[in-house]
């Protein structure tokens, strides 16, 4: 967040202060200067710039659609031309002193470090008439309701030089590695513009981390000796940033241009419909009635929403400007109120199928399909989402609250689990009658098959429609008014099941026919799309109140704001990748990555839970100025290949998912982080409550979401991986409750308030749940350590198919020496020697040493990391161990222990209950 937007927020929260609320426009002026922009322009200026928005939209789904046959490179060139344009027209530059010394600053120092790095024979002298140029328009000022010439200049020529690669494509693949002076100028004058758009749009953090990176990429020789290179220069960085695919145009922006858009679009298209109030309604309408009942409803309702929408702010505020009054009516103070809309709203990023834009470089970076990026992450959302709901209710529990009263007088306990599990057998029974249906569709009819289903998805639209036009429209009340009861649940539910389609079709895409995330999201859209065009006129038909030609009219009218308004929320998004792109650029470029290895393994002393710790530190404090996808990039650049490797040399065999995962979790932690979390500022500016405090609690309410990462680095079944569907169920409710009692603990309240040693009893038993193999290795060691001189009967007293492990001595890629733990597979064989060979080693002595001779190519020994002449230090063999849930009996006695303590205490405080 700028300083302006944070100035901006806390004048919005102080005039909020003591109303509770905010009116609609200033809400969407704070929306507009963070997420969509914040200049207002009308008249002729501001219809061009919603037709750029619209034309952004349709090419991206055009290129993102079965027809669209466009190469990559030139989509990603466009994709940021777009972005850099809107960026500088719809974002007015901020007017702090510091804001406008970075301006000036930041591309006059860059044009003196070009200079710098210029080789010989290469001329510099108009180095600085772009960097003045840029710097005089931050001077002449940047107006919030018009835009002055030398911002359209600005604009014009940053696209220009964003549209480089499309323009001249060809002739730049001739010319790979040997830049022109063509290629200087433009380079130069984009990098430049991209980091003012990236200061106007995104704040002066990832600016100033980018413009680092450049300085270290020239500067090398004169950096410390441990992170010192060789140094680049100005041809290498326009060569390496801007004319190929490896700063700018990497896979960041790629990720951006092939599948977020269509992501956002899609949640833009959705919302528009209606959905988001409708999942706020319905969340209340089941949930309002209970203890805390607006808060717990404000977590469902941010987890539904949460499933369409990838940004915080536009979550807290859609669903905030609702839940946050209504849960100061029931007793939470601002602050809280607004603690528990961000908590509830930042962990919408990590919930399936639509996760924040990180989720999708996930699939690039780590090498595997969304579909299981969604698996390993649906559990650890899901738990944090109960816990969520959970706190809530301890919350309501300290206070004596009670809930909103019903509109109904509700139906005996037994009749409604009866009724839930009908309604849960009615949807298994319709899942396989649809999952097999289509399973027979597709193999009779492979020409046809797609317009049946189409037609199929119609009929079940229309009859969905009919079924919601016999309820009355769902209207987003007036959260400031007396609430004299909650919306029936069953005519509330009924009124918008058409908007759970789309939602069926982009999983469906995703999960079952396993298309890929661009593709799924463009058929996702289409539906929604024909939903926008005919919604409208069928429900006034369907209720006899038809205007047929008005009422197509705003129908066409929401689809077109619809994509107006994704193109322009992904407008940060877009200039975010790219600028992170030439943070990417300059680690691969100058091998910053082996070297800041070298400096987490001296500051953490080789310890992995040190490591872990120094990446989520570095996570939080850059999250505190950078967005959560350029924070993804930039930290899991930097570091997760060095947690993978420094935790294969300690023994521990990291999955990279589970690496990436645990940066993407703390890079949204940022956003509720004091001082700087966005999202809280945006929450005090509805609550009318104090942003630093409403940030500290909600960071309270989020440790389980700091704690999990942690806990899946080391348990990875939290992640699904390698668990059949009987243990993972097993899984997932053993995580549930050690996730709640650790709420619970750090909430200081479990049956009643806690005392310090049950708060402690309560985090040992909720850790032993997770991670009982801790203590269970320590009664039971699961290997037994050999000498390496009796590897090979230790081999044949391993059964086929489990794994020896190995700690070997050798030296990596770059020569320098290295002790690593590889996990080696046994395979079948008679003997130790035949079983080793199966797994493709061989061995020689030299005197006592046991020194690797041989390895197979493609072996599991050569996956292993395993290489010729390595020395084998140390030989584990795996042995009989107890089951390690038979930890779980000492932590149920002690739970049980907290228990009985608790319940001969008064589980209320001595206060009377709040009524709604």
């Amino acid at each position: 967040m700028t300083n302006s937007d944070q100035q901006q927020a806390a004048a919005v929260e102080a005039a909020a202060d003591g109303r509770g609320g905010l009116s609609q426009s200033e809400l969407d002026e704070l929306v507009a200067s963070s997420d969509t922009g914040g200049r207002s322009v009308r008249g002729p200026i501001g219809t061009l710039l919603m037709l750029v928005a619209l034309a952004w939209s349709l090419f991206q789904l055009y290129i993102a659609s079965p027809f669209g046959l466009f190469n990559d490179t030139l989509a990603r060139s466009i994709h940021l031309g777009f972005a850099v344009f809107l960026g500088i027209m719809a974002f007015p530059a901020a007017r702090t002193k510091f804001q406008m010394a970075l301006g000036i600053v930041v591309p006059l120092a860059l044009a003196a470090l070009f200079m710098v790095a210029a080789k010989d024979g290469i001329a510099t002298w108009w180095i600085p008439l772009p960097a003045i140029a840029v710097a005089a328009t931050v001077i002449l000022g940047s107006p919030k309701d018009r835009v002055p010439i030398w911002e359209w200049a600005l604009a014009i020529i940053g696209a220009l030089a964003a549209l480089y690669l499309f323009l001249f494509y060809r002739d730049i693949a001739n010319r790979v590695g040997a830049p022109i002076m063509q290629d200087y100028v433009v380079a130069v004058i984009g990098i430049l513009i991209l980091l003012e758009a990236t200061r106007r749009a995104l704040g002066p953090a990832l600016m100033i981390v980018a413009s680092v990176f450049l300085l270290y990429t020239v500067l090398g020789p004169n950096m410390p000796s441990i992170i010192a290179h060789k140094g680049n220069s100005l041809s290498e960085i326009v060569n390496h940033q801007w004319i190929t695919t490896e700063g700018v145009f990497g896979i960041a922006l790629g990720v951006s241009t092939s599948f977020v858009f269509l992501f956002v679009l899609f949640g833009s298209l959705l919302d528009r419909a209606g959905a988001g109030n409708y999942f706020i309604q319905v969340a209340f309408s089941l949930m309002g009635h209970m203890k805390g009942g607006p808060a717990k409803a404000a977590v469902v309702a941010s987890a539904m929403t949460g499933l369409i929408s990838g940004s915080s702010i536009a979550n807290v505020v859609t669903t905030g400007t609702f839940t946050i009054p209504l849960m100061k009516k029931v007793g939470f103070s601002s602050e809280k109120a607004g603690a528990v809309e961000v908590a509830s709203s930042v962990n919408g990023q990590i919930m399936p199928p639509v996760m924040g834009a990180a989720a999708f470089l996930m699939v690039e970076y780590v090498g595997i399909p969304y579909f299981d990026v969604v698996k390993h992450a649906f559990l650890p959302a899901v738990i944090s989402y109960i816990a969520l709901v959970y706190i809530v209710h301890l919350e309501a529990l300290k206070a004596g609250m009670q809930g909103l009263p019903r509109a109904y007088t509700p139906k005996p306990i037994v009749q409604r689990l009866i009724g839930m599990a009908f309604a849960i057998a009615a949807i298994c029974v319709l899942s396989f009658v649809v999952y097999y249906g289509m399973g027979w569709i597709r193999p009779a009819f492979p020409e046809t098959a797609s317009y049946i289903i189409f037609a199929f998805l119609t009929i079940v639209y229309v009859a969905l429609l009919y079924v919601a036009s016999k309820e009355e429209p769902l209207k987003l009340d007036d959260p400031n008014d007396e609430v004299t009861s909650l919306p029936l649940p069953g005519p509330t539910a009924r009124s918008g099941l058409h908007f759970i389609l789309p939602v069926v079709v982009l999983v469906w895409a995703l999960m079952v026919d396993r298309l890929s995330p661009g593709l799924s999201a463009f058929w996702a859209s289409a539906y929604m799309i024909f939903i926008l065009l005919t919604q409208r006129p069928l429900m006034a038909i369907f209720r006899g109140e038809s205007k047929l030609a008005t009422d197509i009219k705003d129908g066409f009218l929401d689809l077109i704001d619809g994509l107006v308004t994704g193109a322009r929320n992904m407008i940060g998004i877009g200039i975010a990748t790219a600028t992170a792109g030439i943070i990417v650029g300059a680690v691969s470029q100058t091998g910053v990555g082996s070297a800041l290895a070298d400096v987490v393994e001296v500051l953490s002393g080789g310890n992995i839970l040190a490591i872990l710790a120094l990446t989520a530190v570095l996570s939080l404090i850059l999250g505190m100025g950078l967005p959560t996808t350029a924070n993804y990039i930039v930290v899991s650049a930097l570091l997760a290949p060095v947690i993978v490797t420094l935790g294969q040399q300690n023994g521990l065999i990291v999955p990279l998912i589970a690496v990436h995962l645990f940066v993407f979790y703390f890079g949204i932690m940022a956003d509720v982080t004091p001082p700087v979390g966005l999202a809280s500022f945006a929450a005090a500016a509805v609550s009318g409550g104090d942003p630093i405090k409403t940030g500290v609690v909600a960071f309270f309410y989020s440790l389980r979401t700091a704690a999990l990462p942690f806990l899946f680095i080391f348990n990875t079944e939290l992640l699904l991986i390698n668990v059949g569907w009987g243990q993972g169920i097993f899984v997932f409710v053993v995580a549930t409750v050690a996730m709640l009692l650790f709420a619970a603990a750090t909430q200081g309240w479990f049956l009643a308030k806690n005392r310090f040693y049950e708060t402690i009893a309560l985090l040992l038993v909720a850790f032993t749940l997770f991670r009982p193999g801790f203590w269970m290795d320590m009664v039971s060691p699961p290997y037994d350590e050999v000498a390496p001189s009796e590897i090979t009967q230790a081999a044949a007293d391993t059964m086929p198919g489990n794994d020896l492990r190995l700690r070997v001595a050798g030296v990596n890629d770059l020569g320098d020496p290295i002790e690593f733990v590889a996990i080696l597979p046994i395979g079948e064989g008679a003997t130790g020697e035949e079983k080793l060979e199966t797994s493709g080693l061989v061995f020689r002595e030299d005197g006592d040493k046991m020194i690797i001779d041989d390895v197979a190519f493609d072996s599991p020994a050569q996956n292993a990391g395993l290489d010729w002449d390595q020395e084998v230090l140390r030989v584990l063999k795996p042995v009989s161990q107890p089951t390690k849930y038979l930890m779980f009996i000492p932590a149920l006695l002690l739970l049980a222990l907290v228990v009985f303590l608790q319940r001969g205490r008064n589980g209320r405080p001595a206060r009377e209950p709040q009524a709604a």
